[in-house]
C-alpha cells in the first residue's frame, strides 16, 4: 500500500522556508541515525543551493555504529557537509553545534555578524529538543506524536546566532515506498496514516535478514520462522497476544514489536545503508524511464 502523509501545515512550511531560505546562512537538517536516506527531505539540497550544511544524526545511540560512519562518509563526500552525533540524553553537544555552526560560516564570525541558521528535519526526529538543549531554555515544545511544532520561529541563541526553527516536514509524495515504511517505523508518519500490521511485517521482514541475533535475544528464541507473519506468530504466542480459540492477535503483537523497536529495547539497528539505497535510487529510476515511455506511447 502506497504511504503518503502530508497534511495542510506541512505545506505551509514548505512555502514559508523557500521564501526565508535566501536570508539564511547555514541548515541544520536533522536526521534519525536510524534511517539517514529516508529522513532527509529531499528538496533541502534544491532549496539551500549549495549553502553549507550540518547534518545531525539524532537517536544515534539507537542506531547501529558500524553503518553510522559508512552514513558520516556518505554525507562527507561533500565538503560543504559535516556531521555531528547526537542522543536523546547528550546535553554536551549545545556547545559543539554552536562552534560548528560558526566554523562553517568563518566570514560572518570575524566579521561578528549574526549568522541565521535554518534546523529542520522530519517529524519526530527530536528538533525541539536539540533547540531547547542549545537555547538552554525551553523555548520549543516537545513530545512523543509527530508534528508537534506547527509554525516558524526565530530564537537567538547568542549575539552570534540565530536559529530559525521549522516545522517538522515531510514531502508530498514519497517515491521510494522502503524509505516511507523507515518512516512509519520510526514514528515519523503518524500510525493512522498505516495499519500497525503492515509496518510490524516491513520490520519483521528486514530484521530477520539483517539482525536476527536480536530478534533472538530479545524474544528468547533458540531459532528463528522463515518468514514474516510466522514470526509475528510465534511472538505473538509468546507473548500472550492470544484471541479466543489461540489465534494471534496480529494487531496486539505488531504493536509491541514497532514500539519495542522505536524505544530501542531491540538493540543498536540501523534500517538502511549507503550501498542499499544505492540500489533502491537505481530501482526507482528505471521505474520512472518506463512510467516516462509507456506515457509517451500513449500520447503518440
Amino acid at each position: 500500500m502506497p504511504i503518503n502523509w502530508y497534511p495542510g501545515h506541512m505545506h505551509k512550511a514548505n512555502k514559508d522556508m523557500k521564501k526565508i531560505l535566501p536570508q539564511v546562512d547555514l541548515i541544520i537538517e536533522l536526521l534519525d541515525c536510524r534511517l539517514p536516506y529516508s529522513s532527509q527531505n529531499p528538496s533541502i539540497a534544491t532549496l539551500a543551493k549549495g549553502k553549507p550544511c550540518i547534518k545531525v544524526l539524532s537517536k544515534s545511540d539507537l542506531a547501529d555504529p558500524e553503518i553510522t560512519l559508512q552514513w558520516q562518509e556518505y554525507f562527507e563526500r561533500t565538503a560543504s557537509v559535516k556531521t555531528m552525533l547526537t542522543a536523546l540524553d547528550q546535553t554536551d553537544k549545545a556547545q559543539k553545534l554552536i562552534q560548528l555552526c560558526h566554523k562553517m560560516v568563518p566570514r560572518l564570525a570575524k566579521a561578528k555578524f549574526n549568522l541565521q541558521a535554518m534546523i529542520t528535519g522530519i517529524p519526530n526526529v527530536g528538533k525541539s529538543t536539540l533547540i531547547n538543549t542549545v537555547a538552554g531554555r525551553k523555548v520549543a515544545k516537545t513530545g512523543d506524536e509527530p508534528a508537534i511544532t506547527k509554525g516558524m520561529q526565530r530564537i537567538r541563541i547568542n549575539e552570534g546566532l540565530v536559529l530559525l526553527d521549522t516545522p517538522g516536514i515531510l514531502w508530498p509524495k514519497i517515491h521510494n515506498q522502503n524509505s516511507a515504511y523507515r518512516l512509519a517505523a520510526s514514528g515519523a508518519i503518524k500510525d493512522t496514516a498505516i495499519e500497525i500490521e503492515d509496518i510490524a511485517l516491513y520490520l519483521s521482514e528486514f530484521l530477520l535478514q539483517h539482525y536476527p541475533r536480536n530478534l533472538m535475544a530479545r524474544y528468547e528464541m533458540t531459532e528463528l520462522p522463515a518468514s514474516d507473519i510466522e514470526f509475528l506468530e510465534v511472538m505473538g504466542a509468546k507473548r500472550g497476544c492470544l484471541r479466543r480459540g489461540g489465534r494471534v492477535d496480529l494487531e496486539k503483537v505488531s504493536s509491541i514489536l514497532v514500539n519495542e523497536y522505536r524505544a530501542g529495547m531491540l538493540g543498536n539497528i540501523t534500517l538502511e545503508t549507503p550501498a542499499m539505497v544505492v540500489v533502491e535510487e537505481k530501482i526507482i529510476a528505471n521505474n520512472r524511464s518506463k512510467d516516462t515511455a509507456k506515457l509517451n506511447a500513449r500520447n503518440w
